[in-house]
């Protein structure tokens, strides 16, 4: 071959890695209660960063899904065939628990540990999460229906991933999807045009359009559509107890920036048959609960995303040399990567905050569950917008190398998007923290309960909780307070992840998040940690120690 041709300065493959090489992480499994997971946890990780696994995450996503309406006789199938890649992935994060298990399983940290495998998992493939973490919001709003959940819940929470359309009590697991959007409501769900007619016998006839529908092969729905008791939230399966197809007909799949390893389609339903879930004209209060569930997952998988491009920009820039050294070792790549990792482990942190919460509420603690309603929210609205920035930085450190697809990054940048749009975009987000705010004062004491218990540590989370405070002070007029929407969510959460990081990570990174985030030492960009961050200490601890 020609000398031309030889291959100089570029980075070797990223393979044989561990997600689970993360302190932010496994410090989190052992402070809060899920230490016996982190067997399991580890050793999803390797796997997950494994060759076969990030072959089936390539292949998954160059072969999408692709719908078939008809048979080749020309009847009705509305089926949508994946790689095999897919089924794999999935079968995966069943049989390790990512899906509803938690909730038959339960025991201390259950969620927590699950949490854990998520953003393990996740950072994998990240597009067959949608169904498996639609699968764990779907029985907290199941069981609003107890006789649904009794028969229902055991399936979702099984560890066997049985795909195929066959009555689904038949099965030896399920999956759960969801389906609210129309065209004229988007978000405002109230909006939703779709009629439900009882049929008799307890159930209903659903017949409308639903613009987006997620993972429209999954075995049962969580469907809205108006009653005549008002908008009610129905359990709709994909296959009837006598073994015909449920009149749910597939349009089209949708061509998503991202996520495309994973189906996504319009809908019609022509009479098809459902149960209702909840009270009759309740359904909002029925189905946030399974919002609620999904939100969480947004910011466990918008932290996971982070800490895999950061992995992806370590890796890249350890290898590369420019201008006669390691780009790793110049000062200003040193200031990019140390700040991706602050954030990275600021998204972490909280992440997993959240997931013990939920399993503190769980167990009884209302102050969990009051920081819970307001810390979800903020976080989901401040975490997820941060992961898209956050994944441009580190595509960029790789450079040109990172454009191609070959590299996986513009993977990882499509995604990014999704999970602050998905189950309300930023607006919506920031608006049920006014929500939270305004309707249960016990959140707003539980929110600064977690937050001064790092009160006289650093003087900067002080000024910054006080500061909050008086921003706090003027939401008392609507208007305004719509206005400060945002600044308010934003603020709550980066006070919340500095108290955090205070307590609970190395010096150096609380010291930059606090300099940079809460003292405003900082630029408008990724790289401008103030002069004197201990630079060195923040990236010995993002680096991972098993990567080859």
């Amino acid at each position: 071959m020609s000398a031309t041709h030889e291959v100089l300065n570029q980075a070797p493959p990223l393979t044989g890695f561990t997600t689970a090489d993360d302190p932010a992480l496994l410090e989190a499994l052992r402070r809060d209660g899920a230490a016996g997971a982190e067997a399991e946890v580890r050793e999803l990780g390797a796997r997950a960063g494994s060759p076969e696994a990030q072959e089936w995450a390539r292949t998954a996503e160059a072969h999408p899904p692709v719908a078939h309406t008809h048979d080749r006789y020309g009847h009705r199938v509305d089926e949508v065939e994946f790689h095999p890649s897919w089924h794999r992935l999935m079968t995966v994060a069943v049989e390790s628990g990512q899906h509803a298990a938690p909730w038959a399983e339960g025991g201390p940290g259950a969620h927590l540990a699950r949490a854990a495998k998520f953003y393990v998992w996740a950072q994998a493939e990240p597009g067959h999460g949608c169904p498996v973490s639609m699968t764990y919001a779907a029985v907290p709003a199941l069981r609003a229906e107890p006789a649904l959940a009794a028969a229902y819940e055991p399936l979702l929470a099984a560890r066997s991933y049985d795909f195929g359309l066959r009555p689904p009590l038949g099965k030896r697991g399920l999956i759960a999807g969801m389906s609210m959007t129309e065209k004229q409501g988007g978000s405002d769900v109230r909006a939703n045009t779709t009629t439900a007619v009882p049929a008799g016998d307890g159930s209903y006839v659903i017949t409308g359009h639903k613009w987006f529908t997620s993972a429209p092969m999954s075995d049962v729905f969580l469907v809205l559509a108006q009653a005549p008791e008002g908008l009610t939230c129905f359990l709709m399966p994909r296959v009837l107890p006598d073994g015909t197809r449920n009149a749910m007909r597939i349009q089209r799949l949708k061509d998503k920036l991202g996520n495309r390893s994973n189906a996504s389609a319009e809908i019609e339903y022509e009479r098809a048959v459902a149960w209702p879930v909840g009270e009759p004209g309740r359904g909002v209060r029925t189905i946030v609960e399974m919002v609620n569930m999904t939100r969480l997952d947004c910011v466990i998988g918008s932290a996971a995303g982070m800490r895999a491009g950061l992995r992806q920009a370590l890796h890249h820039t350890a290898h590369r040399r420019a201008f006669g050294a390691e780009l790793i070792d110049q000062p200003l790549m040193r200031n990019v990567l140390a700040d991706l990792a602050v954030e990275s482990e600021a998204a972490t942190v909280l992440a997993m905050r959240l997931a013990a919460a939920l399993d503190r509420s769980e167990a009884g603690d209302a102050g969990e569950a009051a920081l819970r309603r307001l810390a979800l929210a903020a976080g989901k609205y401040w975490v997820c917008k941060r992961g898209s920035a956050h994944a441009a930085e580190a595509l960029e450190c790789l450079g040109g190398n990172g454009y191609v697809e070959d590299s996986g990054m513009p993977r990882l940048y499509r995604e990014a998007p999704l999970l602050s749009i998905w189950e309300g975009s930023g607006n919506v987000a920031a608006l049920d923290v006014l929500r939270a705010l305004g309707r249960e004062p016990a959140a707003l004491a539980a929110y600064f309960a977690e937050v001064d218990a790092a009160a006289g540590a650093d003087a900067r989370l002080d000024a910054a909780a006080a500061r909050l405070r008086r921003l706090l002070g003027e939401l008392t007029d609507p208007g305004r307070a719509q206005l400060l929407a945002r600044r308010v969510a934003e603020q709550l959460t980066l006070v919340l992840q500095g108290s955090l990081l205070v307590r609970h990570s190395t010096p150096a990174v609380a010291d930059a998040f606090c300099a940079s985030r809460l003292d405003a030492d900082w630029g408008n960009a990724f790289g401008t940690l103030p002069a004197g961050t201990d630079l060195g200490a923040v990236l010995e601890r993002a680096r991972a120690k098993d990567a080859r």
